[in-house]
């Protein structure tokens, strides 16, 4: 045999991946067979030119649901037993490839927080599909406002001659239960209003309004996972939401969710993985209060766990920057008022010629973009001072007991190396609770505490795009997520 041939023999196999973006794009890559999900997920970030992806994640779907992949395990562990089989030269080019979502993981219902150009417009991109799948029958007038904030990111400023007629499906904006309830006729007529509206909004701040709009839809910026009330049921009847805030358990009655349950991480004081059980226990109620579900294995146990855990600490950690930034629009709202009211009051006094000068279409637009900032802002402050702040009095702990052994450490080795002040104690394993000093007979028992966030310090004001440039990144940077946020 000669050494060529075997060198061809001992190279290792490739397998195809299709990964599917949120702009509904697609990647077809091809990676090793004992290739780890980083190395697919580095290559998607330098295909997209993404230099920020910290909230981003890969996923496939099992079970309908979205699992997201331990970025340091094998692919593998993942795809189906396919995936080992070896790849019959004959046969290949028949076998479809493998197909993974590159998704947002962690939401934040502010824009600015994410700097990256590119990762910012993929999180616009995959809150508009949530949209699309929304069901907020109480909220039926945000779903224009978002429309005519995604019709100015995507067309930008309305023009008569252009945007004439049906210049926009409406299913690309509105979802199916709204063009079923008010008919295309009627969107496609108020619709184009709301767009004029909008008039010179520049596309990032529309993309901007467009994400904090959406995240006051309970159902958009949050993960659902199904579970059992009890472990001999025939399918699960209870569902776990995920939310920026928290948790919320839903019970599905005729293929609608109702809430049962909205939990604040503030108010949740133990949440526990045994094996295929998962605890609830809120904070101030004593421990037979506690609700119990059933994730059906081990395997939604631990990512359910990784999901929960990394996700509480982004939202303690990423608060500072969240209230700087909101300190920062505030000032930024009362400064374009004021400027609002000298133009208003002066324009007064102008000839009809000096009115006509300044009266241009961009300062009408923006003074209609004014009007309208100040009511969302308005808006959105309120849900700031009623979810947001964590309470400081309270700290969850998080502990998991599974048939196989998992070490969490694993999961934030990489992340100590990317900022010095994240301790130990704040990665992940709490070695002095004094839970975990009860449990040390158990090997496979692990409880997980999460440190307060450490306030920002800030001497001097900053601006917008400084604090965009230095104190969000820095701050993001800092996170305990995945090991993709040291690249």
């Amino acid at each position: 045999m000669s050494r060529a041939l075997l060198a061809g023999r001992m190279q290792p196999e490739g397998r195809s991946v299709c990964v599917f973006l949120p702009d509904r794009e697609q990647l077809s890559l091809t990676v090793g067979v004992k290739a780890t999900g980083q190395e697919l997920f580095q290559q998607v970030c330098d295909l997209v030119k993404i230099k920020e992806p910290h909230f981003f994640g890969l996923s496939i779907v099992k079970n309908n649901e979205y699992v997201f992949i331990d970025l340091e395990q094998k692919l593998s562990k993942y795809f189906s037993k396919e995936w080992k089989k070896e790849t019959n030269k004959g046969t290949e080019k028949f076998s479809p490839p493998f197909v993974a979502f590159f998704r947002v993981q962690y939401y934040v219902e502010n824009g600015r927080v994410i700097s990256d150009k590119v990762a910012r417009q993929l999180y616009y991109c995959h809150l508009k599909e949530q949209v699309l799948m929304s069901r907020c029958n109480h909220k039926e007038e945000i779903y224009f406002l978002l429309a005519a904030y995604s019709l100015q990111a995507d067309l930008g400023n309305y023009r008569e001659e252009v945007h004439t007629g049906k210049y926009f499906e409406p299913q690309a904006y509105f979802p199916q239960w709204i063009i079923a309830k008010r008919g295309s006729d009627y969107i496609l007529k108020h619709a184009p209003e709301m767009h004029r509206e909008q008039q010179g909004l520049s596309a990032k701040e529309a993309v901007l309004k467009f994400i904090k709009e959406s995240c006051l839809l309970e159902d958009v910026p949050v993960h659902f996972y199904r579970l059992q009330k009890d472990k001999k049921e025939d399918r699960p009847t209870v569902i776990l939401g995920l939310t920026l805030r928290g948790m919320h358990i839903y019970q599905e009655v005729n293929h609608v969710r109702q809430l049962l349950y909205d939990f604040p991480w503030s108010h949740i004081g133990k949440l526990a993985f045994l094996g295929k059980k998962f605890e609830i226990q809120p904070d101030g109620l004593p421990s037979a209060r506690k609700l119990v579900y059933y994730t059906g294995c081990p395997f939604r146990s631990r990512h359910l766990l990784q999901l929960l855990s990394n996700s509480h600490r982004l939202f303690l950690n990423i608060q500072p920057v969240l209230k700087q930034i909101q300190k920062l629009e505030e000032a930024e709202e009362k400064k374009r008022y004021r400027e609002s009211y000298i133009s208003d009051t002066l324009d007064m006094d102008l000839d009809p010629c000096d009115k006509n000068s300044r009266g241009s279409g961009s300062s009408v637009g923006s003074r209609r973009d004014n009007r309208l900032s100040r009511q969302s802002t308005g808006s959105h402050g309120s849900s700031h001072t009623s979810g947001i702040e964590a309470d400081s009095r309270h700290r969850v702990s998080v502990e998991m007991s599974v048939d196989e052994p998992f070490s969490i450490d694993r999961v934030h080795r990489k992340e100590k190396s990317c900022s010095s002040t994240i301790s130990y104690g704040s990665s992940g394993i709490d070695s002095g609770s004094k839970g975990r000093a009860e449990d040390d007979s158990q090997d496979d028992d692990l409880e997980l505490a999460v440190d307060e966030p450490e306030e920002v310090p800030v001497d001097e004001p900053l601006g917008r795009d400084q604090l965009e440039e230095a104190t969000v990144k820095e701050a993001v940077e800092s996170l305990p997520l995945d090991a993709a946020s040291c690249q």
